[in-house]
């Protein structure tokens, strides 16, 4: 992608090519409301660098791709489509100050975040000023709880944990877990809670919980303690940056179990801090890449072209997100944010790359999820599981 430079600046990308703007001038291309000349002004804030930048970028490149393509088509309602791009690197005050200036510039609707806590900074924001917002993957509850111009496109914690759950009960027959949580994100605390009520209802024991900072970097006394509780599995529900220098540190000690994680795994940067030592780990997520279904193929066909490289589940998302948008856009009687909103809620078996989405009455997409095995570098499907709050059907989890 393109490399984004910090600070006041943004990325905008929809017209002839990327061009970068100081957001603290206006773009006079765009009149009133962000849709009331030539083009439709949409915002997209993420974590372009910082810890998590991989999840920001991927999301980005799938955006600009879906926007490419929808102005490729002649646009939505005869306008070309404008993407401004802020960098919150990370951080949930930034997101809630980058997506004020979006707003002000016009924006009518805005595609972000990945990480929970910022989306729920950022969701405020749109909240309290009526432009409606598509989180891509943000699977915390309160993201969508903010309010009625709230929606994602990916499914919950509740339902992810309980997935996860189901798979370690049923697929590695495991009924002694510990849980490691991160105490600063919104996502692993409340992936942690759900997994722990989902286990437990399924007579699954909790042996251990232990949590650690976002700052920290030495995991080893609270893995000692968690070896010696010994555990069968070991829930990580945090982002592949810590899951991946947990698991060297875990495997240095001598813990041989699985470790299991969420959708917050899923990046190629997983390999880099976690080497050999996440081989053999399992995490839910959204979609399985290698998937052969002819949305997922041309999808992945697309993506390879313009970037030369495979996309993941979090890229699926972001191109899902920003395409729900334009077709709900298209759809809506006018550009007006209120009426692109209840265009959005009304949305029934949208044809997204991660599968069939219909937004429910919480503004949630309910869809299947997957468990991805980490195998010799690379990501493999063990299974795919619809209803995690029933037993695991014989011969549906491939170890």
């Amino acid at each position: 992608m393109s490399k984004v430079k910090l600070g006041r600046l943004v990325l905008a990308f929809g017209l002839t090519a990327a061009t970068l703007i100081p957001i603290g001038c206006k773009n006079n291309s765009t009149a009133t409301n962000g849709a009331t000349g030539s083009t439709i002004l949409v915002g997209e804030y993420g974590s372009l660098t910082g810890a998590q930048a991989s999840f920001g970028i991927s999301t980005n490149d799938a955006i600009q791709l879906a926007t490419d393509q929808i102005n490729a088509k002649g646009g939505i309602k005869g306008k070309k489509v404008v993407v401004k791009v802020e960098d919150d690197m990370g951080q949930p005050a930034q997101a809630a100050t980058d997506v004020n200036h979006l707003i002000d510039d016009g924006a009518i609707a805005i595609l972000g975040e990945v990480a929970s806590s910022c989306s729920l900074a950022g969701g405020r924001v749109c909240q309290q000023r009526h432009i409606p917002m598509i989180s891509p993957s943000s699977t915390n509850t309160a993201v969508t709880e903010l309010g009625d111009y709230i929606f994602r496109v990916c499914f919950i914690d509740p339902f992810q944990a309980a997935v996860v759950a189901r798979f370690a009960h049923d697929g590695l027959h495991a009924t002694r877990v510990a849980i490691f949580t991160n105490k600063d994100q919104a996502y692993s605390t409340g992936f942690s809670e759900n997994f722990k009520k989902a286990f437990t209802a399924m007579g699954g024991q909790i042996v251990i919980e232990k949590s650690y900072s976002s700052t920290d970097t030495d995991f080893r006394g609270a893995l000692t303690a968690i070896k010696q509780a010994n555990p069968q599995a070991i829930l990580i529900p945090g982002y592949y940056n810590d899951a991946g220098s947990i698991a060297r540190q875990a495997r240095a000690l001598g813990i041989t179990c699985p470790l299991l994680g969420g959708d917050g795994w899923d990046s190629q940067d997983l390999f880099k801090t976690g080497g050999s030592a996440v081989n053999g780990c399992y995490f839910s997520d959204h979609l399985s890449i290698d998937d052969p279904s002819p949305r997922v193929r041309a999808f992945v066909t697309a993506f390879e072209a313009k970037y030369h490289h495979k996309p993941d589940a979090l890229a699926a998302l972001g191109y899902d997100a920003a395409n729900l948008l334009f077709n709900a856009m298209e759809r809506a009687p006018s550009l007006k944010p209120e009426d692109i909103r209840n265009a959005i809620a009304a949305t029934k078996n949208f044809p997204g790359v991660t599968g069939n989405i219909t937004i429910n009455a919480q503004r949630n997409a309910d869809k299947p999820a997957v468990i991805i095995k980490v195998e010799n570098g690379k990501f493999r499907l063990a299974a795919t599981i619809t209803n995690p709050y029933a037993p695991l059907p014989p011969g549906s989890v491939k170890l």
